[in-house]
């Protein structure tokens, strides 16, 4: 008895409660069968049914009884041409692009490839091999889910502060975790993980890829995996490997963790990958767009579109100006806001996202479907503003209401705290917000995302623990990752009793870090930096799927200060809006104190002249700043909320003047990262303050009633044990 023809839509596979409609586009195909499978162990479908339905070349049928948990694939009919950028087999079975959940993980074996793998024609042979056995498989879901009033916690963007984590990692070793747990979507919504970031006092949760993605198979052979998961094939699926339970839905697993973090006032971003698939280039494999339409979901090079536009470095990059691809993209961002109730995502590689005939286009089909959409534009959203291609690296070019991952902020803020010369100027621009890349497009502060350390890359402890990389564990023979790290390693590579050097390295890491807390724009926290976590010197640990990429909870007393430091400095950033303003500065000067809103200071005590800031010896500053401006919405902090922040990078303590501000009003310190403990301290303008060697100093400016620190005038110094190199 032949199968109802269904209807063109929703693209997917949709369960109404008496069946499953079937609907998937291909442009170019001749057929398209439905494949059931019994069980996941299943090396054969029990059944195939073509789609008779066909509707603008979108293929579609209705399967009446199929309900939730049903095990299926595609098999594509259609000339294999690679020389025209066609590539169908219909010996392959192939997965589901709207598929909204996996049953099965794909199982490296060269039936995978559409072409005879080792051939010496290469893709221009066809592979006639089935791969039923070894496929990943679609499962059709039942959305069904109780959010018991569910609220995102829509958080101010100029409140936010991010925190990058991995959903494994996180955790993994988590002693508090039952073990059955750890890993797992279920564990990280459990309380102690919870209770962690929000004692240290971030807002937002921003997860590593989770994205059911494929391992490559150079790591397959290297018994390696893709641990961070930057390589995803179901735009849909949550990853069933951070499933706890083999019964539970993904989706409902991860359902009850978003539940629960907004419960705790904590929002989930997404880290997703929709610039290329694990399909790689034409000797890459095929498990899905590939083999169902390859000249319309991939760009094809138009001179011979046998050959795939890579600029991911991934081998292709999918083809944003064609509608259906588009489409794909859209309706999986509207399906994890709408669905899944996530609030924002992380786009990698975001450059190749908005490629167009001309390179990047702003204004392109990418951007402005994005601008144009309800419900995807009212979250948060963030671009890696980069990609591997000519033209590619467009810091500060996105649009208004994205935000961006700001790498100039990194590079500039390791320079200076590492000693380079002439690097005073550049850091004053990144602690005020980064106007340079953003104020010349009416952007706001909140449109740079400040980061020290990212996933991709040396740990904070790292940072100051390696001059170079160490990635031997990937087996790359030490060529993978970043050669410059603008790393210092304190005079030791790599782990060392030697307490003058462990002291100098905790220092070093409180400068970066509460350089961070206290810049304008969105702090990012690497997950563990707060504690010191390491990776022994790898700074492109995405196939380290052990205790290498795990974060180590067990903290001896060492990271327990370290953490109790981030923590400070968090709360000041929270504390005072001073240091998250909505506006860039202006220079303007408030009606009734008169002091602007930021000024910047030489160690003299006098304001920064263009000498001082061309000086490429300069290595220490200080920056005066106030509450909002005058005039600024919302603005209601008192005009008294003045700080003073000093920053010494050289080698050497710096006699460093306190700004005189008004008579009888006083510098009281707040944060001092060559002296964390210490108690408060309260001195008059113009005295002078012994900056420690490789220190920041955080004042407040305080009323008269404080009693003064028994300091001299003319040549205030504090008691420190001065460390150096």
């Amino acid at each position: 008895m032949p199968e109802p023809s269904g209807k063109p839509d929703p693209l997917g596979a949709t369960w109404d409660g008496k069946g499953v409609n079937f609907a998937l586009f291909s442009e170019h195909a001749e057929k398209v069968e439905l494949c059931l499978f019994d069980s996941a162990d299943a090396v054969k479908e029990s059944r195939r049914i073509p789609l008779t339905g066909k509707t603008e070349h979108v293929w579609h049928a209705y399967l009446p009884g199929a309900g939730p948990g049903c095990l299926y694939g595609y098999r594509v009919h259609g000339p294999y041409n690679p020389q025209k950028g066609l590539r169908f087999n219909p010996a392959k079975v192939l997965i589901d692009p709207y598929a909204k959940a996996v049953g099965r993980t794909a199982r490296w074996d060269n039936s995978l490839f559409a072409y005879n793998f080792g051939h010496p024609d290469e893709d221009l042979s066809i592979n006639a091999q089935d791969n039923a056995a070894f496929v990943p498989l679609a499962k059709v879901a039942d959305h069904e889910f109780d959010w018991g009033g569910d609220a995102p916690p829509n958080i101010p963007w100029e409140q936010t502060i991010i925190y990058e984590a991995h959903v494994k990692g996180l955790t993994r070793l988590r002693p508090e975790t039952p073990e059955e747990l750890r890993g797992t979507y279920a564990g990280l919504a459990r309380g102690p993980v919870i209770d962690h970031l929000k004692a240290l006092g971030v807002t937002a949760l921003e997860l590593l890829p989770i994205q059911h993605h494929v391992d490559e198979h150079h790591l397959f052979a290297k018994n390696l995996t893709n641990y961070w998961g930057y390589n995803t094939l179901s735009f849909f699926s949550p990853d069933i490997r951070y499933c706890a339970r083999e019964t539970e839905d993904p989706a409902r697993e991860f359902k009850k963790m978003v539940r629960a973090l907004h419960s705790a006032g904590i929002e989930v971003i997404l880290d997703v990958v929709y610039n290329h698939t694990p399909e790689g280039n034409h000797l890459g494999p095929t498990f899905s767009l590939k083999g169902i339409d390859n000249a319309a979901y991939y760009q094809l090079n138009p001179g011979n579109p046998r050959y795939y536009m890579d600029y991911t470095g991934c081998g292709n990059t999918l083809n944003m100006r064609h509608p259906r691809t588009l489409q794909l993209v859209m309706d999986s961002l509207r399906y994890w806001i709408e669905e899944m109730h996530v609030d924002g995502f992380r786009f990698d590689l975001a450059s190749a996202l908005a490629r167009g005939d001309r390179g990047f286009e702003k204004m392109g089909a990418f951007l402005n479907r994005v601008q144009e959409d309800p419900v995807v534009s009212r979250v948060k959203l963030i671009a890696e503003p980069w990609d591997l291609g000519e033209g590619g690296y467009q810091v500060g070019n996105f649009p208004k209401g994205w935000s961006e991952w700001n790498g100039q902020y990194r590079d500039s803020v390791r320079k200076f705290w590492r000693g380079d010369r002439g690097m005073v100027g550049a850091l004053a621009t990144r602690l005020a917000g980064s106007s340079d890349l953003y104020q010349w497009d009416n952007r706001q502060p909140t449109a740079s995302v400040n980061f020290l350390v990212a996933h991709d890359g040396l740990t904070l402890h790292d940072l100051v623990s390696y001059k170079r990389k160490h990635n031997d564990g990937n087996k790359e023979e030490n060529k993978d990752g970043t050669d410059e790290n603008f790393s210092w390693n304190c005079g030791v590579e790599g782990d060392t009793p030697n307490r003058r050097v462990r002291n100098l390295r905790e220092k070093h890491k409180r400068n970066l870090l509460a350089t961070l807390a206290l810049s304008q724009g969105i702090p990012m926290i690497c997950g563990g930096d707060e504690f010191g976590r390491a990776q022994r010197g790898n700074n492109n640990a995405y196939c380290q799927d052990n205790e290498i990429g795990w974060l180590d909870w067990n903290w001896d007393e060492e990271r327990k200060r370290f953490l109790e430091f981030a923590r400070r400095a968090i709360a000041i950033r929270k504390k005072h809006p001073a240091f998250r303003r909505p506006d860039f500065f202006a220079g303007r000067a408030d009606a009734r104190s008169g002091t602007k809103d930021a000024t910047w200071f030489s160690s003299s005590g006098r304001e920064m002249n263009n000498g001082d800031w061309t000086d490429s010896h300069h290595r220490s500053l200080g920056m005066r700043l106030t509450g909002r401006a005058p005039g600024e919405a919302g603005g209601n902090e008192t005009p008294e909320e003045v700080f003073l922040l000093l920053l010494n990078a050289y080698r050497k303590n710096v006699p460093f003047v306190l700004p005189a501000h008004r008579s009888k009003t006083r510098w009281e310190t707040v944060l001092d990262t060559s002296e964390p403990d210490a108690k408060k301290r309260v001195a008059r303008g113009g005295a002078v303050f012994d900056l420690q060697a490789q220190s920041l100093v955080l004042f407040r400016l305080v009323g008269p009633g404080k009693k003064k620190a028994p300091w001299r005038r003319k040549s205030l110094s504090v008691e420190k044990k001065s460390q150096r190199p």
